[in-house]
């Protein structure tokens, strides 16, 4: 089982190298609503999830289902436009497979984007939010099952898992751009439901600052193999319990458009801050 995950990653590797001859430094993990990101891509070659010979298919809304390899603000980047969930029916495994051939294409640095629900009570609609840090509460783990030594250690310390000095540049990035943004912690649930008011209640209570369906199995992967991570949410709603109004797909997508113009300039920003050669921050 775990030979054919490896097997099936250096097929995905050899399958994308042979249509993009680019060596990413960076990669990208586009959140609900976001993806029009990677259409900024200089010369870029934009590859279909389906071409790609074990790559998990999006199904979810506004997830554009491609892999975008290019030029961005200098940077040789790779990007998922688009990713899968845990509520999809995808393993855990399945669900980081995306964030492990990214890092085998060679990007040492990932900006991992999201729609969430915020909790915090000081939290408008629209605003982004730097990740800190996050509390799975998914009841699953992409590095269960036999560990490759080779790939990272069996248990991994998760204290800084959001790198430092990413979000001390968003906030300086962000700063001379005009542009609000809050920090705070992320909680992950399975979904496909919105959370009730209780859990929300629940959520606060534990630290939690926003909530939603993603990217803590990618991080948690990520930083298994070394990655530095930068995590933005986009809070589109406020959580249930605290919107008068019942939550649905198309207000996160219609706020995630909203403030794209935003999101998108905090990231250029970042990126063309990197060094050329590596997506590692100079400290």
């Amino acid at each position: 089982m775990e030979d054919s995950y490896s097997g099936a990653i250096d097929a995905a590797v050899q399958a994308i190298s042979d249509l993009s001859a680019l060596t990413p430094r960076i990669a990208m993990v586009l959140g609900s609503g976001l993806g029009a990101l990677a259409d900024q891509v200089l010369t870029g070659d934009h590859i279909p999830y389906s071409e790609i010979p074990g790559f998990p298919h999006s199904t979810a809304p506004g997830h554009a289902g491609k892999l975008v390899l290019g030029a961005f603000e200098g940077r040789p980047v790779v990007i998922m436009a688009g990713r899968v969930h845990l509520y999809e029916g995808y393993a855990a495994k399945e669900v980081v497979f995306g964030v492990r051939v990214m890092r085998a294409l060679g990007a040492d640095t990932l900006l991992i984007t999201n729609a969430a629900g915020g909790v915090n009570l000081e939290f408008e609609q629209g605003v982004l939010m730097l990740i800190s840090d996050h509390i799975n509460l998914t009841g699953q783990n992409p590095l269960a099952g036999r560990n490759d030594p080779h790939i990272g250690v069996r248990f991994p310390d998760m204290s800084d898992v959001y790198t430092p000095e990413l979000r001390a540049l968003a906030r300086d990035v962000a700063g001379e751009l005009h542009v609000t943004v809050a920090e705070g912690v992320y909680l992950g649930l399975t979904g496909p439901s919105y959370e009730t008011p209780a859990e929300i209640r629940m959520a606060r209570v534990i630290g939690a600052d926003a909530v939603g369906m993603s990217t803590v199995m990618e991080v948690i992967a990520a930083h298994h193999v070394g990655m530095q991570v930068l995590g933005i949410s986009c809070i589109t709603n406020m959580a249930a319990g605290i919107s008068p109004v019942k939550l649905t797909e198309g207000e996160v997508l219609e706020v995630a458009a909203r403030v794209h113009d935003q999101f998108a300039a905090v990231v250029r920003g970042v990126i063309c801050r990197l060094p050329e050669k590596t997506g590692m921050v100079v400290t």
